[in-house]
């Protein structure tokens, strides 16, 4: 009987059909932004990603507008005319009568992000050894793709506050109406540019009374030790996971700490950022060749090398904002130059309330 002989490779593991959808499954349990809820996945632009083009519109409804109601009366000529001078065209616009008003529309815009990583067989090889050696590349590609998802995340928020502090064009939006900002003496003082409770119910407030929408908050370690030393964390266990792991609260909210969070330096300024849940919706595509093995003969002189391919269509929109640069075929990077996802021109708000918008910021000023 024949016998299976020499080195595993990667083709003799990877099979495509099974390993994408074990890869994204993994992908999307691991992604910390998607288990809050900020970011919800969303059939319809999972949808619109298996179909073609770069952005994507969402056209919706205003809600009606807060005009003065009609006070009736029992005058038939308001409607009629007087009949000295024949009957006049409903709506005509003559006095008393009633000019029905029409409803408003805006358009969401979102924007493809397609990209790609590869993997030699080399960086490989030790988990080959594995047991389990297709979930062991699978768990590997897929914390990658995870963490890069949320990289994109962040530096989509940070493009939104970006624009939020600058100038709006028109009535886009109030000027800083996202953020409190209790650095604004621009050196430390404590009790003033610090995390605090007062502060975090200022940036709250900004929502008016739809701040209890807030429910999760993100903010770097360096915050969260503030907030630590002035005993205002409240750990409650994680009945999922039989209470072996403590979940962070703050006033009822759950707390992500993660240091990826912005942080000028120089200034020790920090952004703790507040979010409802759905502010953000996500979709998921299948791209073309989404897990790819190449066959690399000549490398090593001759040895040869396998390369793994995997490439990822998303899609992560803010609600109530519509993409506005001319992105690349591939779709906007994470940077903050023109056209990606941390520009302040990127993105355009198109929801004309500011509590239609789930999210808010604090900005503060703290000493590691």
């Amino acid at each position: 009987m024949a016998q299976n002989v020499g080195a595993t490779r990667l083709v003799d593991v990877v099979v495509p059909e099974i390993f994408n959808p074990y890869m994204q499954n993994i992908t999307e349990q691991k992604t910390r932004i998607i288990q809050s809820g900020a970011a919800v996945m969303d059939a319809a632009i999972s949808q619109a990603l298996a179909g073609a083009g770069l952005t994507f519109k969402t056209p919706s409804f205003k809600d009606l507008d807060d005009d003065d109601e009609d006070i009736m009366t029992d005058d038939y000529d308001d409607v009629y005319g007087h009949p000295t001078f024949g009957v006049s065209l409903p709506y005509a616009g003559t006095l008393g009568n009633s000019i029905p008003n029409k409803i408003g529309s805006l358009t969401e815009i979102s924007v493809r992000l397609s990209r790609h990583k590869s993997w030699s067989s080399v960086q490989l090889a030790s988990v080959l050894a594995g047991k389990d050696p297709m979930g062991a590349i699978g768990n590997r590609t897929a914390y990658y793709w995870a963490r890069k998802r949320q990289n994109a995340f962040i530096a989509m928020v940070k493009g939104i506050v970006a624009d939020n502090q600058a100038a709006p064009t028109g009535s886009e939006h109030v000027q800083n109406d996202l953020i409190f900002n209790a650095a604004a003496p621009g050196v430390f003082q404590q009790g003033v540019t610090e995390f605090s409770t007062a502060n975090f119910l200022r940036a709250c407030l900004t929502m008016g009374d739809s701040q209890e929408d807030l429910g999760l908050v993100l903010m770097h370690s360096v915050v969260f030790h503030k907030a630590q030393l002035n005993n205002l964390i409240e750990f409650v266990p994680d009945a999922v996971n039989n209470n072996a792991v403590d979940i962070p609260f703050f006033l009822g909210r759950r707390i992500i700490v993660d240091d990826a969070m912005p942080v000028d330096v120089t200034g020790k300024i920090f952004q703790t950022w507040l979010f409802g849940a759905g502010a953000f919706r996500m979709g998921v595509g299948s791209p073309d060749h989404a897990t790819e093995v190449e066959r690399a003969p000549r490398a090593g002189r001759g040895a040869g090398m396998d390369i793994l391919h995997t490439r990822v269509e998303w899609c992560i929109h803010p609600v109530g904002y519509k993409y506005a640069g001319t992105a690349a075929s591939g779709g906007p990077d994470n940077t903050a130059t023109t056209n990606n996802l941390a520009h302040l021109d990127s993105w355009v708000r198109v929801y004309p309330e500011r509590k239609q918008i789930k999210m808010a910021v604090l900005q503060t000023i703290e000493l590691p």
